[in-house]
């Protein structure tokens, strides 16, 4: 892809960095649902990034789901000639 990232393995107490919104106020919806598993990531929260903890209450096939939105999502802002075919 580039050299964009879309997700970071390890973030947090074991667990992902994951895009999940365009804004802050879109990603806060995660640190509602999972206030002890989710909190907004140094640096680049305001842009909507969260680490999710991978052994806490969040359902495994919700942060396979969260990986597939963010990578999505920076997909969907490269230029057409730089998108994976």
């Amino acid at each position: 892809m580039g050299d964009k990232i879309f997700v970071f393995l390890g973030a947090g107490e074991a667990g992902v960095g994951v895009k999940l919104g365009n804004n802050r106020d879109e990603a806060d919806e995660w640190l509602l649902r999972y206030p002890e598993d989710a909190q907004k990531m140094a640096y680049i929260g305001r842009s909507g990034w969260n680490s999710l903890r991978a052994d806490g209450a969040i359902p495994e096939d919700e942060i396979r789901a969260a990986i597939d939105e963010s990578y999505d999502r920076i997909v969907r802002k490269l230029p057409k000639k730089s998108r994976p075919g």
